[in-house]
């Protein structure tokens, strides 16, 4: 069957799906009882590309608007300009002086001519009564006016669909239809024949049953969808900053308004269409609005913002012009949200399950249905009467077709893919509580089969929390052990290096020093800003002060490739200065010359070199994140149009900045061992730094092999031979390589590199990227990976599970990732790999079960067709049966906690059998029990049982139906463990679980007691009840035995 499966519904990847696969095996699926429910939870492909349509005409749109605008700015030039636009009366009432709609058409349509018109930056921010500095007023009744006026800053959103809507859906199943058809047909026939009430019970059973199926999936069906709506609501939370009456503060994306002053940095989405009020090297990736990929510059010749675009290099403030629906953002939003997610693979494999099983239960209730129907026809057909019925005998062949329509209705495990977005839906809200937010469905099943993590080191190992505890300036090394001390330091160093020291890192910063409402100050800007400015406000330094000395004329901002950042300051007496600031070896080799202790400028000679490249390396040694900062005076002839110099800088100094281990980090990374899963660490940071923190967290292991790449392309074949496979094997030594060094392996070193690869240190995201890439093909290995940068997106949208950092992750990286850590704990990361296990094994545990029960159901009744003429199973019980194994059966199995066994056991990997050999045992062994038991009740039963009088076979089949539902009761709760004999552990903790087993066991008791007359029962008596539970029963030691029944390899 796996073959089978993998062939025709294999196509479909957890994510990048194309949409041929995604097709492809919705034309296989065949015997659907209910599309509506069973396709409920798949992607709605015709609005996708609907919504790649608007992208397409969005793309034109914007290309023709950006021609016709340079075209209209080379005609306007020297031309005055007069405005016709009048300003609607209610806009004036309100104290404004445009309205929203010729705010949206300046934007949207880029048109350079309107906005001249209209004032510029500066016109627009005075007729929107803000201003570019301050931001808005922050008085209520000022807001409320402006929201009346230009709308709010959400989206159009599918309404939640009332639990009414999920009834008429659960009516939508062709078979009950049929059902309620039969019941009807009952009903007449049966009150003509023996009038009312007795000749409705038939009929009326089959209509409590359909409500009592309906009305439970629709309850199951609606509290999922409910939980979707939560965790929906929970992607969407973006925070931004902006000033609001001169403070900075962050604030929902969605309490925007126009006139608002945002600021947004590297990997920012936009949150609203606007305009550039300043900002440097500013490039915006238009791709998720116009499908365009490559980078716009924004600027003040070129300021138009729009919402849901990406800000991929550089920083601005910008003015919020037009909100929500009147943007094209909020126009596209509302056709994707109408698409959906992609299935998931195993959604899609448990539809093949179930296509299978549909169309070998459709055949054996065709079979059913002639072999009982045969003996009637046969019997008119030699009396003569084949057109002349009587009541009874329409009733008898209504009766017979009913149960070939319920065979149906069992034999096709609807709730198979159903149950695999029950357990999701199920983990992913228990995940939230977990900090860990799941984007995309697939995340949750795939990460249980993960075999590699490639982490972070920065927050996601480390704390993120930063402080200078060294530096090292004129050549000295100075603890730092707090404020106190750093302010000792001013009188330590000259006049000239403190002053040069504070210019360079209050203006070389992407943070900033801001004072909140109370007065006090607060620092913005990542943990390393923030440390570096502590250090320097530490120092006695002022930032407003420096800031206010010079002018910043260009900005080079850090990216991960360049691993350094670099600005131009315009001095006061003249003259500009160019400050650097990096990755130390970097910027340190791009010195020349450094400060001594008197202040003096001096050539960095190789003797001078060594001494800081040791001071570097003895900082790293203790695990500190090292940073050079340098100058340099700049020639007259420098335009700011050209890239600021990377040689020919003084270095002013060294600083060590201490971010400490994640506690439980090094108990997580052994867990992970544990589980078979490789623990990677992949950063940015000096080799030395990432040594010492890889050994503190139980990567890289003390007796094991630290490497670099010059070494290791050293080594001749033979010593390499005799290196390599001691790796591969044992897994004892480690390898550890700087990413410069990967592209320059041989090709037949590479696996045996890749294999051994336990640190990455100075990688950059393309080296991520080519990792993550090799793994996932070369090695077949299920990769997680961790980031936290808009330039990680590629490697995270390359990843089995991209992981993105919900504290330090930029919007870009949280957009390209399957799952959110909202923490930022690596400890989180392996309670999401916990949680994908246990989603995963909780569906296994569930289709052996569901499997068990159509197996055993269909061959009960076939085989008392064809051997005895008649079904021992009714329609209104195959009903019953069909919930306990669907619906409820799926609350049971598939929402089972995980629990720490997961983590012991090794990963499925990527070529893991989902049915496997251990799930055919367990359900051939217990379908054979359960049949044997069924047959020797209906040959022996009335024997056994001393059964007597005109009721026999009434009492006989309730028998065999209370026996049939107590295997099933009992299987459910052998079904917790497929492998272990202890069934028992952590179940009353499961109170699902036991809710649903109390419940099935009492409505089974009223269900044989008190509704005879519906369901075809005859009350029991103890002794009957009791070798009905004991046969039961019987079935957990019978399966407990199985499990010790050793199978292959699965």
């Amino acid at each position: 069957m796996e073959s089978y499966l993998e062939e025709r519904f294999g196509g479909v990847q957890p994510k990048n799906s194309s949409e041929e696969a995604l097709r492809r095996w919705r034309r296989l699926c065949s015997v659907v009882k209910n599309p509506k429910r069973r396709f409920r939870f798949t992607a709605n492909l015709e609005k996708r590309g609907e919504a790649e349509a608007i992208k397409h005409a969005n793309h034109e749109k914007l290309r023709v608007a950006v021609l016709v605008s340079k075209a209209a700015l080379q005609f306007i030039q020297g031309l005055s300009l007069r405005s016709e636009y009048v300003i609607p009366e209610e806009v004036k009432a309100a104290g404004f002086q445009i309205c929203a709609d010729e705010l949206g058409s300046i934007v949207e349509g880029h048109d350079s001519k309107k906005l001249i018109i209209h004032g510029r930056v500066d016109g627009i921010a005075e007729k929107l009564s803000t201003s570019k500095t301050d931001g808005l007023s922050t008085d209520e009744d000022s807001i409320k006016r402006r929201q009346d006026i230009y709308g709010v800053n959400k989206f159009t959103e599918n309404e939640v669909r009332s639990f009414w809507v999920f009834v008429w859906e659960a009516l939508q199943d062709t078979t009950l239809i049929i059902l309620a058809v039969c019941a009807f047909v009952s009903l007449v026939v049966g009150i003509a024949m023996e009038g009312w009430p007795k000749g409705a019970h038939d009929g009326l059973g089959i209509v409590a049953s359909i409500l009592l199926v309906v009305f439970v999936t629709a309850t199951s069906d609606y509290r999922q969808s409910l939980q979707f709506k939560d965790l929906d609501k929970e992607k969407k939370k973006i925070q931004v900053q902006v000033t609001r009456s001169g403070f900075r503060q962050r604030l929902s994306i969605y309490d925007l308004l126009p006139g608002d002053v945002v600021h947004l940095a590297i990997g920012d989405q936009v949150p609203a269409d606007g305009l550039f009020i300043s900002g440097f090297s500013l490039l915006i990736n238009e791709s998720s609005l116009t499908g365009e990929s490559e980078p716009v510059a924004v600027n003040e010749d070129n300021p138009f913002l729009l919402s849901g675009t990406k800000v991929q290099d550089g920083s601005c403030k910008m003015l919020v012009t037009t909100v929500g629906m009147r943007t094209q953002w909020g126009k596209l939003m509302a056709t994707l949200s109408e698409g959906g997610d992609d299935e998931t693979p195993l959604q899609v494999k448990l539809n093949g399950v179930a296509t299978i099983i549909g169309q070998i239960g459709l055949f054996f209730a065709v079979i059913t249905f002639i072999v009982l129907s045969q003996g009637l026809f046969s019997k008119k057909y030699h009396e003569g009467l084949l057109l002349s019925w009587s009541g009874d005998e329409a009733l008898e062949l209504l009766e017979h077709f009913a149960i070939a329509v319920t065979i149906v209705v069992v034999a096709v495990p609807e709730g198979l893919p159903l149950a695999v977005t029950l357990s999701l839906a199920f983990a992913m809200k228990k995940m939230m509580n977990d900090k860990a937010l799941v984007r995309h469905l697939a995340a949750c099943e795939t990460m249980g089969s993960a075999t590699t993590i490639c982490s972070d080191k920065t927050g996601t190992l480390t704390t993120n929390h930063m402080t200078v505890v060294k530096a090292c300036i004129c050549g000295n090394i100075k603890e730092v052990n707090g404020p106190q001390n750093a302010s000792k330091l001013c009188s330590e160093f000259p006049e000239i290096v403190v002053r040069i020291l504070l210019e360079s890192i209050f203006n070389n910063t992407g943070g900033e020093v801001v004072f909140n409402q109370d007065g006090k100050y607060q620092i913005l800007g990542t943990p390393t800003e923030a440390a570096l400015l502590e250090f320097a406000l530490a120092l006695g330094g002022d930032f407003k002060v420096k800031r206010d000395e010079t002018k910043i004329v260009k900005v080079e901002p850090f990216n991960s490739t360049k691993k350094r950042m670099s600005v131009i300051l315009e001095l006061p007496g003249g003259g500009r200065r160019a400050h650097c600031k990096g990755a130390s070896e970097i910027v340190l080799a791009a010195c020349d010359k450094f400060i001594d202790d008197t202040g003096s400028v001096h050539p960095l000679d190789k003797t001078i070199a060594d001494k800081l490249n040791g001071i570097i390396d003895s900082f790293a040694g203790e695990a500190l994140r090292t940073l050079c900062l340098a100058y340099r005076e700049m020639e007259e002839g420098f335009s700011i149009v050209d890239h600021i110099p990377v040689q020919g800088y003084t270095c002013i100094g060294i600083v060590g900045i201490k971010d400490p281990v994640r506690p439980g980090v090094k108990e997580s990374v052994a867990t992970c061992r544990a589980a078979g899963i490789m623990v990677r660490m992949v950063t940015g940071d000096n080799i030395n730094t990432a040594k010492a923190i890889a050994r503190e967290c139980g990567i890289l292991t003390e007796d094991g092999i630290a490497i670099e790449g010059p070494e290791f392309r050293e080594k001749s074949l033979d010593e390499l031979l005799k290196l390599v496979p001691k790796i591969q094997v044992c897994w004892l030594h480690d390898i550890l390589l700087t990413s410069k060094h990967l592209d320059n392996l041989s090709t037949s070193l590479t696996y045996c590199c890749f294999c051994a690869l336990k640190v990455m240190a100075r990688s950059s995201p393309l080296d991520k990227h080519t990792l993550v890439k090799h793994l996932r093909t070369t090695f077949n290995d299920v990769v997680a990976v961790t980031g936290d940068g808009t330039n990680d997106a590629p490697a995270l949208h390359e990843a089995d599970i991209g992981l993105a950092m919900g504290i330090a992750g930029t919007e870009v990286a949280k957009e390209s990732a399957d799952v959110i850590i909202l923490d930022d704990n690596f400890s989180t990361i392996v309670t999401v790999a916990k949680w994908g296990r246990s989603v995963y094994i909780n569906i296994q545990k569930f289709v052996q079960f569901q499997l068990t029960v159509n197996v055993v159901a269909l061959l009960v009744n076939f085989s008392s067709a064809c051997f005895t003429g008649n079904a021992p199973l009714t329609a209104v019980q195959l009903l019953w049966v069909n919930m306990i194994m669907d619906t409820l059966g799926a609350l049971a199995l598939a929402t089972e906690p995980p629990n720490n066994d997961l983590m012991k056991r090794e990963p499925v990997g990527r070529t893991g059998k989902f049915i496997t050999n251990v799930m055919w045992r367990n359900i051939l062994g217990m379908s054979f029990y359960q049949f044997f038991v069924m047959w020797y009740l209906q040959t022996q039963g009335k024997n056994f049982f001393g059964l007597e009088g005109s009721d026999t076979d009434v009492a006989l089949n309730t028998i065999i139906f209370n026996s049939f539902v107590f295997c099933q009761v009992f299987n459910e709760i052998s079904s917790r463990e497929m492998e272990k004999i202890n069934v028992l552990k952590g179940m009353t903790r499961n109170y699902v679980f036991m809710a649903v087993l109390t419940s099935t066991v009492i409505f089974q008791f009223i269900m044989v007691q008190f509704l005879g007359e519906f369901a075809n029962t005859t009350p029991l008596n103890l002794h009957q009840w009791l070798a009905s539970v004991l046969l039961g029963l019987v079935g957990m030691p019978i399966a407990a035995a199985v499990k010790l029944i050793p199978v292959g390899s699965s």
